[in-house]
């Protein structure tokens, strides 16, 4: 039994997030029960996450495509205009002992993964794509990422959309900052020009539009997580 599984069957799906999509207003006392249960939650998902675990999508699975999901916070389509904002570039920062702003060139230079993997919506339905990209241990490696950060915050040019994760996660063979779906450069509608992806995490984790990695000593949150959703976010 996988993961996702065990936390279904074991009933520890009940989490901020329920409450939150539905709109529920929540009590100090309901606050509490719900901050105990993403505790549990996180506590089981910790024990359950190996470094070694890697996904691979079903060999007759069929790439999504056209289809794949689109989603933002912005009112349309988040784009990166060179004209306003000047050329677009990633920063890394934090906790590295060489703060790097990676333009796309840069990172093309950067050791290349691609995998065809699941990508799991919180919704519950899941999509397969082939990510192309650079493994941000690879970036972490060549900042120079210090042993005293223990967490990654991913941040965005939609509207300040952002989720920090658990270094563990971060540092997972299979978390890309990711320049190339299905083969082709990212478009917009997912995310371009880089985004984080990881079939270790539930979408919302999966910060797209990009443009700023920093090191942290401790997590600070993130656009859904901080709306009752689960930090977590572990597939």
């Amino acid at each position: 039994m996988d993961r996702r599984k065990f936390l279904s069957a074991g009933g520890f799906s009940l989490t901020a997030a329920f409450l939150a999509a539905c709109n529920i207003e929540r009590s100090p006392r309901a606050q509490r029960l719900l901050d105990l249960a993403e505790h549990r939650n996180e506590n089981v998902e910790r024990l359950l996450f190996q470094h070694s675990s890697m996904n691979y999508a079903k060999s007759g699975a069929k790439i999504a495509g056209s289809a794949f999901p689109s989603y933002f916070i912005s009112d349309t389509v988040p784009v990166w205009d060179e004209r306003v904002r000047g050329p677009w570039a990633l920063e890394v920062s934090g906790l590295v002992k060489n703060p790097t702003k990676f333009t796309l060139e840069e990172l093309r230079r950067l050791p290349f993964r691609s995998q065809r993997v699941d990508h799991f919506c919180v919704e519950g339905w899941n999509a397969v794509a082939v990510w192309g990209g650079i493994r941000v241990s690879d970036i972490a490696r060549v900042v120079g990422a210090t042993p005293d950060a223990g967490y990654v915050d991913f941040q965005s040019f939609d509207n300040g959309y952002h989720e920090s994760w658990d270094i563990e996660s971060a540092m997972h063979p299979q978390t890309l900052v990711v320049i190339a779906m299905d083969g082709h450069l990212l478009g917009m509608a997912h995310g371009a020009p880089a985004r984080i992806h990881s079939p270790i995490k539930l979408g919302y984790k999966n910060t797209k539009y990009l443009t700023k990695i920093v090191f942290l000593p401790k997590r600070n949150g993130g656009y859904w997580s901080d709306q009752g959703y689960e930090w977590y976010g572990g597939t």
